[in-house]
């Protein structure tokens, strides 16, 4: 997203824990989102604040940080009178049966849920009260370029057959399962952000359509790698045995409905709204494929 806001020649701040600039161009302040005074040296003087924090994936660390970092940027945001995008997931909406739409009610199932449910509505709360001008933005599970560590499509599909290994998939492969792509989700938390109209609401960001099985996009995926299409699918109980001597896939465990039903997440608003043709299947996981090539001939060189 950096790239396309350098593009539009606004001034850009980050906030993190490095001490050096992280992008070319991009002022960075060094410091913790835990910490109320260093969100607000980070927020002063803005104009459109991101919020696109992503936290170790353990529900005991979410349950005692998440809460704080969304306080302190709201408080930030009212204290400065700037603009608020919150980059946030679907753990709340729960086990959906259908399909996922802005006006999906939260009903979480899953102590992530739980959290997200709970920050969320904090925001809704204080936009409704008129103390905040924001917006919340949401993805489906993603993937393409810059995704390797964070999407389980790019790190257990496409690294796995670009290096000669079987791809996984967890659940059921043959169930619709919604993927948005990285930089259609870039480009349209710009697109949002530059939209005064777009503010006090919710929207999906952009999101194929129709969703595809893990059948159909190892299929895709090998086709682009020019592989056999070798799948290996990771069932609940598997998940649940390796839960008890692997933490991050512990953590998976509460989530895995979204894996063995239907997960199929309804963009039409924003692509309306916006004239927004999102990238296809096909279009996303060939760029992805040849990010990933590139990452693992650097990081083998």
């Amino acid at each position: 997203m950096i790239p396309l806001l350098l593009l539009r020649q606004l001034r850009i701040r980050t906030l993190s824990r490095s001490k050096k600039n992280i992008v070319d161009k991009v002022e960075n302040i060094n410091g913790n989102l835990l910490k109320k005074e260093d969100v607000d040296a980070a927020v002063a003087g803005s104009d459109t604040v991101y919020l696109l924090a992503g936290l170790t994936y353990n529900s005991r660390i979410w349950e005692q940080e998440w809460p704080v970092i969304m306080n302190h940027t709201i408080e930030a945001c009212k204290k400065h009178n700037a603009k608020l995008i919150f980059f946030d997931n679907v753990y709340m909406y729960g086990h959906v049966k259908g399909i996922m739409t802005e006006d999906t009610p939260f009903s979480p199932v899953s102590k992530k849920g739980e959290i997200r449910a709970k920050i969320a509505g904090k925001l809704l709360a204080e936009m409704k009260a008129g103390n905040i001008t924001a917006l919340i933005a949401r993805s489906a599970d993603f993937y393409g370029p810059y995704a390797s560590k964070t999407s389980v499509i790019n790190m257990l599909m496409i690294s796995n057959l670009l290096t000669g290994k079987n791809a996984n998939w967890i659940g059921n492969a043959n169930k619709k399962h919604s993927l948005t792509y990285t930089l259609d989700a870039a480009r349209a938390l710009v697109l949002l952000s530059n939209d005064e109209n777009s503010f006090l609401q919710t929207w999906h960001l952009p999101t194929a359509s129709p969703a595809l099985t893990g059948q159909e996009l190892v299929q895709i995926a090998a086709s682009h790698i020019g592989t056999t299409p070798k799948l290996s699918v990771l069932s609940p109980l598997m998940i649940r045995m390796a839960g008890i001597f692997n933490r991050t896939i512990y953590e998976v465990k509460e989530l895995l409905y979204q894996n063995t039903e239907e997960y199929v997440f309804d963009s039409s608003r924003f692509e309306k709204t916006f004239q927004f043709q999102p990238t296809g299947y096909h279009e996303g996981i060939k760029e992805t494929v040849q990010f990933e090539k590139a990452r693992l001939m650097i990081e083998s060189s």
